[in-house]
């Protein structure tokens, strides 16, 4: 019944359903009265009034109910076609079955609403959780680029004279990587509500897959732990139709998490194909890769591996993953063989070979 009615049915339906489901229950139950025999269409009549009480309000219930009590006596308890009752028995069972039907209606409406509450309580401290997470998160991902944007710019504006040209560089180029890390956080905020609330609307491009990948591999930061990063550009690939503002994302957090993850001088690969109108991405790289127990959770909003150093909002492939559905894709996360964690990215896409004919 809970499957049947997900969104509950409005309170005239419930009191019409109550009252011909008890009816038909007791149709049924007359055409087999040799059969089953009233204490048998008793006991069927119970089920009906329990079901009801599963889904529906109390008051149609207990019509559902005294409905049925005055069914059972009407047209089974002899006398037959009458209300009055002969014997003691089968008054203390008339009076067991109204006592029985009330009692299960009003527990069982008392029951759901209980279950309500605690479901939720439990919404309720699940929300208040990925709320404190998000903050713990943002507390130290937004402070930090801003305190290296803030800093660098006190350096300069204290010591303008001081500085070589060297050391200016340096600190501009401090301050175009927080910059773009700080950036990075508040688009994944942005395009996680963009996710949730159905905003998302695909703005489908031709678009050369290998410029793209290039195009992230160039603002990634490399520079902390010398990563190696392998891609080689592949040819025969036709021109793409994709979203490729989306698509920029997933590289960028896919690629940016492998960076922040994997052991330093870690190599990153890259693997680009296309067959038969999908295109396939492999990501993958030699670290430690997974815990087998936690790959059923990588996706989750807010999730990040247990013991991993502190950074990142637990969004990035959260995010990536609701791109790549939005382009009617796939991505399966796994441990590389022998080493390492990959990716593989499936999507059907309409696709052009004529920048092919152009090189020819």
């Amino acid at each position: 019944m809970k499957k049947i009615f997900k969104e509950k049915p409005s309170l005239s339906i419930q009191y019409k359903t109550s009252f011909l489901l008890v009816l038909v229950v007791a149709l049924v139950a007359f055409l087999m009265q040799k059969v089953i025999g009233y204490i048998g269409t008793a006991l069927l009549l119970l089920v009906v009034v329990s079901l009801l009480a599963i889904t529906f309000e109390i008051m149609p219930v207990l019509l559902s109910a005294i409905l049925s009590a005055l069914v059972l006596n009407f047209f089974f308890i002899p006398p037959l076609y009458t209300f009055h009752i002969d014997n003691s028995e089968d008054i203390l069972l008339f009076l067991m079955f109204i006592v029985i039907a009330l009692i299960n209606a009003v527990l069982t409406n008392k029951i759901r609403k209980a279950e309500k509450t605690a479901r939720d309580k439990e919404e309720k401290e699940n929300s208040i959780r990925l709320y404190n997470t998000l903050l713990n998160s943002l507390s130290h991902e937004l402070r930090t680029p801003i305190s290296t944007i803030l800093g660098a710019v006190d350096i300069i504006k204290e010591n303008r004279d001081k500085l070589s040209a060297k050391q200016r560089d340096e600190l501009l180029t401090e301050i175009g990587t927080a910059s773009i890390r700080l950036n990075h956080q508040v688009d994944n905020l942005l395009n996680m509500n963009r996710l949730e609330t159905g905003m998302l609307k695909l703005k489908l491009d031709w678009c050369d897959i290998n410029e793209l990948i290039y195009s992230v591999i160039q603002k990634l930061d490399l520079t902390t732990k010398k990563n190696n990063l392998k891609f080689k550009d592949n040819d025969q690939l036709p021109l793409i139709k994709l979203d490729s503002g989306l698509m920029e994302h997933v590289f960028y957090n896919i690629l940016n998490n492998a960076i922040l993850y994997t052991p330093e001088y870690s190599t990153i690969t890259i693997d680009v194909s296309y067959n038969d109108g999908t295109l396939i991405i492999v990501i993958f790289d030699d670290g430690n890769g997974f815990p087998e127990s936690e790959i059923p959770f990588l996706f989750e909003k807010f999730y990040r591996l247990p013991n991993t150093k502190t950074g990142g909002s637990g969004l990035g492939l959260s995010i990536s993953k609701g791109y790549i559905e939005a382009h009617n894709g796939t991505i399966i996360a796994e441990n590389n063989i022998p080493t390492g964690a990959r990716f593989t990215i499936n999507i059907p896409v309409e696709s052009s070979f004529i920048n092919n004919l152009k090189n020819e």
